[in-house]
């Protein structure tokens, strides 16, 4: 097992940082990757036409090995979770009547996207409620709803493997199924599951998937990932900017303008991709996580949070069950006493740095936490 990695980060002694979900703390390296690139772009006499594309391709590749993407080709690079499923929405095939299935209290960038696009389009919006948090199998009936609210007039299936609120997990292969089932589009929100939990495209087989960068990916703000399947090969991206078309490497030749895009999902890169600071930075954070692998990864957070959460259980908590969440990340709620703000703050006070998401205080550690973090968690919610 992994020890604990805390003198690669720069957190501040005192603090019990269990708040990766919110916004990942850079690590050294990747502070010093940003560093190198805000220098390098005061000479820009240095830059050359090949720095535009090196980079971009690193970056691709190194999150195509996260997620076992055989073409990296099939990953572009955006600047926020947004924009990819904007993309996505650009691109739907589908007739007024036809339906798009998320989740109760989902992202809001996960639901905002397709309440437009129904809203243009004269779709209906699917939205799957949870049974009560007390409900003993909670993520099997909600699982099963999913499964229900998809049908053959389903466009789009648009989810996150975990929800950002709780952790409570969804079965992607089972989805994922159901939705090629009935010709529907499967979109998934990774970005509080890419980096902390083991993903395969090969197995789970989605049609999109969009990350951000700056929470389990260890990467800077602004700067995020997607993967596009073959639905999207011959689609329409956000945005007509040069670097994305045939031969554009060729800077002397970009006068004769090309129709034809890149290959695959390079197409859908956001413009100006080639950030001389963020794709380093990126690059750097990628790196740490196929460093320290991504199994890995989990498993250090599960050795800190299953016993943390036994303990919470038996004092009146509800935790999503251990077989339906990530150890990386849960919410704690309270019996009908408490009051998740009053305890949010308590937390803050004690400098353990957690949010509040709905009802569910969010705790969500990663590598940089020790035993500590998470006494001084039990410590607050014991009182």
């Amino acid at each position: 097992m992994l020890a604990c990695q805390k003198f690669h980060f720069m957190l501040p002694e005192g603090l019990h940082y269990l708040n990766c979900a919110f916004m990942a703390p850079l690590a050294r390296a990747v502070r010093a990757a940003g560093v190198v690139g805000i220098d390098r772009r005061a000479t820009p006499h240095l830059i050359r036409p090949r720095d535009f594309f090196e980079k971009s391709d690193l970056v691709r590749c190194l999150f195509s090995r996260i997620v076992n993407a055989p073409d990296p080709n099939r990953i572009a690079i955006l600047p926020s979770v947004s924009y990819g499923l904007a993309t996505v929405a650009r691109n739907v095939h589908a007739t007024s009547g036809d339906n798009i299935v998320v989740l109760e209290e989902q992202f809001p960038s996960n639901v905002y996207t397709w309440r437009r696009l129904c809203a243009d389009r004269g779709l209906i919006l699917r939205t799957v409620p949870p049974p009560p948090h007390q409900d003993g199998d909670r993520a099997v009936e909600w699982n099963a709803r999913v499964l229900t609210a998809i049908n053959r007039r389903t466009a789009v299936v648009a989810l996150p493997e975990l929800h950002w609120t709780d952790g409570t997990r969804f079965d992607l292969e089972r989805i994922g199924q159901r939705a090629r089932e009935c010709r529907a589009l499967f979109v998934v929100d990774g970005t509080q599951s890419v980096g902390a939990l083991p993903f395969d495209i090969q197995r789970i087989r989605p049609d999109a998937l969009v990350c951000a960068g700056y929470k389990w990916l260890l990467g800077p703000y602004s700067v995020g990932l997607a993967y596009y399947g073959r639905a999207f090969d011959d689609g329409t991206p956000l945005e007509e900017g040069w670097i994305t078309r045939r031969d554009s490497e060729a800077f002397a030749d970009l006068v004769r303008y090309r129709d034809d895009y890149q290959g695959a999902a390079v197409r859908y890169d956001v413009g100006e991709r080639s950030n001389f600071t963020l794709l380093p930075m990126l690059a750097s954070a990628l790196e740490l996580v196929l460093k320290w692998t991504v199994p890995a990864i989990q498993e250090y957070c599960r050795s800190l949070t299953s016993e943390v959460t036994q303990t919470l259980r038996e004092r009146g908590y509800w935790v999503e069950d251990d077989n339906w969440r990530g150890a990386h990340l849960f919410g704690v709620r309270p019996d009908q006493a408490g009051n998740p703000a009053v305890l949010a703050e308590r937390l803050h006070a004690r400098h353990v740095s957690v949010s509040l998401r709905g009802d569910a205080i969010r705790v969500s550690p990663n590598l940089y936490n020790d035993a500590g973090d998470v006494e001084a968690l039990l410590d607050v919610l014991a009182d």
